[in-house]
């Protein structure tokens, strides 16, 4: 390595250590005034002055001789390989006392040294290269974790007023396959995933169905965690609640104030002042500053069509976009003030936050020196907006910078665009290296939402454990960036796919109990082996780039093709030979080694598993097929020897297929064969 390069190598660490440990934010620190551990852990963990002397002698000593400015050295993260064509813009506060030798401590440090996840077991191989589409950068880029293989991943969830639909799970089902596919290319994933729990909309529901905020939202919020269970979706680390962080959102606040991006309206609302931010509504979009008039969102719903509800009653509202009350017609909100007219008492806090502010006194020797004076502030009485609890969240639970974060397409403005001005503004730091975003689920030729009225839950859409598996295919086998469209058509087309793979699976599973050992039955020049190999090589290649998931199902399906063939073969050789004494041998080699990758492939596709019973819209127990076998569903032990059946008339296996519909029948239950389609099953 070049003392260019090694240069640049170390400064990447000294430079993160005092990102974390050296922000400005120190200066007019807020101490979060609570019962639980958080601010003494923070100050166990602040640097002695010792440690902050010798990491800023070696900054300083390393620029130096490298021709670099300390500014320079702040820019050198991990992953800015990945952030080339994006430069983030420090606000003077930060960057004039980002290196200075006081005793700063970024207040918003600590939540990276308390929430890092501990692998279980070390990894003993570097993780092979993940691809994906950068929505920052606008091109497919190397995921370059900053202290790999350890991954840090945030996602926005959902808004618990109501179910979630189909749509918003092909966001989350995104998320896991990007998990899945981390943790099988050797990545430790830590993610966080919010849950917004208190807003206009939740307010709203709350006074139409004259219910507390606790109970509406927990009764979503547990929908939402059944719904997660039964697309077999890998939990997050964490769900926080927005309730649950109000203090955090605080505190946020007020290191934005300190780096002069907040003010407090009149009326004592708290707002983002875009202005000031430099590249405000340039990094996951292009916006036109002059294209964002006062009052747009009136034409776009939100906060403007609110308070054209409002009107009428001639009572004014905040909005999370737009208001009157602000300094600048782009000003976001942070904090809303409370309206007695509209908000209700168990959905606004007053948060008591405490400040540490330097002041300059002269000693008796009439030398200037420094003091560090606690004052107590209030935000105010209100709630948070909506853009504010995401970036609270991640710095808590993730820290000032992380490596990826996921979302709808629909949220890369206004959402996302804010989370990068709060964010960036209050820790001084990149916020994230890496934005990933799905497209849309569309019905017919339009989004998928419930502004629209045509959406439809998970329950609703897929109320058999058939269905609820066939979408989990469907999705998880479509390229995530582009629209889906769901249709009977596309769900009929992954419920037949999913037949297929149960159908070769169950071959293969009893074949593989009749010959135990399996290694001596078949020529050790298995084709299906090489087969096997070919593919698992091309579906790894497939979902390193980019999540290719077509690409990878086409290789899943080449699999089982070759399994099929083999099973045809055999049936084939029965039928035209009559060999006395002498069965034709499948190649047990090469259907165990199936059998293996199929496994394999499905620790990221995740579709081979048992949909868990679920209630259904009303609250009523239903959703799988087990819970309707009285209104005609079949039991699962039944399509078992349906899929039996079916496959042994595949193979021309006469007698067999003879045999299984009698047992069939036996369990009160009759087959029809339909030319060309799957055999319908029916109660006597």
């Amino acid at each position: 390595m070049t003392h260019k390069r090694w240069t640049k190598s170390l400064l990447h660490h000294v430079a993160e250590l005092i990102v974390a440990f050296h922000s400005p934010s120190r200066v007019y620190s807020p101490t979060i005034v609570s019962s639980h551990s958080e601010q003494q852990q923070q100050k166990n963990m602040r640097f002695t002055t010792a440690s902050r002397i010798i990491l800023l002698t070696a900054a300083s000593s390393l620029c130096f001789h490298s021709s670099l400015t300390a500014v320079d050295a702040f820019h050198l993260t991990p992953s800015s390989s990945s952030l080339s064509s994006r430069t983030t813009t420090i606000p003077p506060s930060c960057r004039t006392t980002h290196f200075t030798s006081s005793s700063t401590t970024c207040s918003s440090s600590t939540s990276l040294q308390s929430s890092a996840t501990t692998p279980t077991q070390q990894q003993q191989d570097e993780p092979k290269q993940l691809q994906l589409y950068n929505s920052l950068t606008r091109t497919k880029t190397p995921v370059t974790p900053i202290a790999s293989p350890q991954i840090s991943m945030y996602t926005c969830g959902p808004t618990v007023y109501d179910s979630a639909h189909v749509g918003n799970f092909r966001a989350f089902l995104t998320y896991d396959i990007l998990k899945r596919t981390l943790l099988y290319l050797g990545y430790n994933v830590d993610h966080i995933c919010n849950l917004t729990d208190v807003d206009d909309k939740i307010i709203n529901k709350c006074n139409a169905e004259s219910i507390s905020l606790q109970e509406l939202t927990d009764t979503y919020t547990n929908a939402f965690f059944e719904d997660l269970e039964a697309l077999n979706i890998i939990k997050a680390r964490a769900y926080p609640r927005a309730t649950e962080h109000i203090d955090e959102m605080a505190k946020l606040i007020l290191d934005l104030e300190q780096n002069g991006l907040a003010y407090q309206s009149d009326e004592g609302s708290w707002y983002f002042s875009v202005s000031k931010k430099e590249g405000y509504g340039t990094n996951l979009v292009q916006l036109d500053p002059d294209q964002l008039k006062k009052g747009a969102s009136s034409t776009t719903g939100g906060g403007g069509a609110q308070r054209a509800a409002a009107a009428g009653s001639g009572m004014a509202l905040d909005a999370d976009e737009y208001d009157a009350e602000k300094e600048g017609v782009r000003d976001f909100c942070l904090w809303k003030a409370y309206k007695p007219e509209f908000d209700r008492e168990d959905a606004i806090w007053d948060p008591v936050v405490e400040v540490v502010v330097k002041t300059a006194n002269t000693n008796g020797d009439g030398e200037e020196e420094e003091e560090e004076v606690v004052q107590t502030r209030h935000i105010g009485k209100g709630r948070p907006g909506w853009h504010l609890e995401c970036s609270a969240m991640a710095r808590k639970y993730l820290g000032p910078t992380i490596d990826l974060h996921a979302g709808g397409i629909d949220l890369k403005f206004p959402h996302h665009e804010n989370e990068i001005a709060q964010s960036e503004g209050a820790n001084c730091a990149p916020f994230c290296n890496c934005w990933v975003h799905n497209g849309f689920v569309n019905i017919g030729d339009e989004k998928m939402s419930k502004s629209k009225g045509n959406f439809l839950t998970l329950r609703k859409a897929c109320p058999t454990a058939e269905d609820v598996r066939a979408y989990r295919y469907l999705v998880v086998s479509s390229q995530y960036r582009n629209p889906l469209s769901f249709t009977e058509a596309a769900l009929g087309a992954a419920k037949g796919a999913l037949k297929r793979l149960d159908r070769i699976q169950v071959m293969i599973d009893d074949v593989l109990k009749n010959n135990e050992d399996s290694s001596s039955s078949s020529d050790t020049t298995s084709a299906i082996v090489a087969t096997v190999e070919k593919e698992l090589a091309n579906f790894e290649v497939a979902i390193a780039d980019d999540l290719s998931m077509p690409r990878a199902s086409a290789c899943l399906f080449s699999i089982v093709k070759a399994a099929e063939k083999e099973f045809k073969r055999v049936a084939k050789l029965k039928k035209e030979e009559d060999l006395e004494g002498e069965t034709p041998s499948l190649d047990m080699v090469g259907l165990v080694r199936v059998q293996d990758a199929l496994k394999q492939m499905d620790q990221v596709f995740g579709i081979y598993y048992e949909v868990p019973q679920v209630k259904g819209e009303e609250g009523a127990a239903g959703g799988t097929d087990d819970d309707n076998v009285n209104d005609g569903a079949v039991p699962e032990d039944v399509m078992d020897l349906v899929v039996q059946r079916t496959a042994a008339k595949d193979a021309k296996d006469w007698e067999l297929a003879d045999s299984l519909r009698a047992k069939i029948t036996e369990l009160g239950f009759a087959v029809k064969d339909v030319k060309g389609g799957d055999p319908i099953v029916s109660k006597v």
